[in-house]
């Protein structure tokens, strides 16, 4: 009987991949079974395995954990099937100078010998000095000697959690291709609320200005970067500021549309949209609407707008894929050069391991957008 109840809870486990996770828990879960798939795929068919030695229960489970193997396999086999769609479109949209460095979008041996993220020494430099608070940024130099493009990195965590340190491998990455990377800092919510976080943003790029060739800085090539929470902040930043230096914006899994997003009830054992909303904002859409309209990035595209790559998985719970969908539309509208990458299976964090299918194929969209528009 414990064998069976194994391959039932392998199965059940395996249904996160196709159906939203109606809890916080079960979307961390879902994080972990989606940037790993190969480990649980490969439990679930170590389990088939075993299963043919088994006499009670035997069939039950073979079958249940074979389509638990093929169910932990799709974010695999989507990466697989879709890799010579993304580099086609992409290039379609973003002709890149430096393609013969681009890797493929996805390898299946890179997800257990990696894609090269290599660690580089990083500095803590301080930008912004408050009464009652210190502003700082990671700074990964370039691993070259030339001055370089200049990739600024916004964190996520619903913009009153997280810090510079989030999800450094792809910091590491960008490095190692030859741009210099700042991963910021900045004010939280609810002691600091919106725009408090792009004024800190702006305050940066002056800094990086001032000091651009103590840190080896092309100063007019800057792309901003931003997930989650983040990618509201730099998507807000890169169409507000009309600085003709920022020549790129990139959102993960960004809320782009915060008027139409202030509209959508979300699940509570996933997240308290609306506390979130009253801490940064300082309340609900009812009662500030200008605060949502101020901060919604959607509101600021216009012709005159930087390209931008949005990436978003199929199966987020935290952020509807409809801000980037709505995004992407209104991009297109205004004829600004975009790319939607849509993951099928993934959910909010499919960049968490740089190695896993959602990883690689977020990495070499990332690299091979910043060649394009920083040559």
């Amino acid at each position: 009987m414990i064998r069976l109840i194994i391959s039932i809870l392998l199965l059940l486990t395996s249904l996160l991949v196709i159906v939203r996770p109606p809890t916080h828990f079960l979307w961390m879960a879902d994080v972990a079974i989606t940037n790993f798939p190969y480990v649980f795929a490969g439990l679930a068919l170590l389990f088939f395995v075993l299963g043919l030695f088994f006499r009670k229960y035997r069939l039950a489970i073979l079958v249940l954990s074979l389509i638990a193997c093929a169910l932990f396999s799709l974010p695999i086999i989507s990466a697989l099937s879709n890799e010579s769609k993304i580099a086609a479109a992409l290039t379609a949209v973003f002709p890149s100078a430096k393609g013969n460095e681009l890797r493929e979008p996805f390898s299946f041996a890179d997800m257990f010998t990696g894609i090269g993220a290599d660690q580089v020494k990083y500095q803590p430099i301080i930008y912004k000095m408050l009464p009652n608070d210190t502003l700082t940024f990671d700074y990964y130099p370039a691993v070259n000697t030339h001055v370089s493009p200049v990739v600024i990195v916004v964190h996520g965590g619903s913009w009153e959690n997280g810090d510079s340190r989030q999800l450094p491998s792809l910091n590491h990455y960008l490095a190692r291709k030859g741009y210099n990377v700042v991963a910021m800092n900045y004010r939280l919510a609810p002691k600091y609320q919106s725009p408090a976080a792009v004024d800190d943003l702006k305050d940066l790029i002056h800094f990086l200005n001032k000091f651009h060739r103590r840190l080896n800085i092309d100063t007019g090539n800057v792309v901003l970067l931003g997930r989650s929470a983040g990618a509201q902040i730099a998507l807000t930043s890169a169409y507000r500021f009309h600085d003709k230096n920022i020549k790129g914006a990139i959102s993960f899994y960004g809320p782009a549309d915060m008027v139409w997003g202030a509209g959508i009830k979300g699940n509570d054992l996933v997240m308290n949209t609306d506390q979130v909303y009253r801490d940064y904002f300082g309340g609900l859409y009812n009662e500030v609407p200008d605060k949502f309209k101020e901060s919604s990035p959607l509101e600021y595209v216009n012709e005159g707008s930087p390209p931008t790559l949005i990436i978003h998985g199929e199966n987020d719970v935290l952020v509807s894929p409809r801000h980037s969908e709505h995004l992407h539309k209104k991009l297109d509208g205004v004829h600004v050069k975009n790319y939607l990458l849509s993951l099928p299976f993934e959910t909010h964090g499919c960049d968490y391991n740089i190695n896993g299918p959602g990883g690689q194929q977020t990495t070499y969209a990332v690299e091979h957008f910043i060649n394009s528009v920083t040559r």
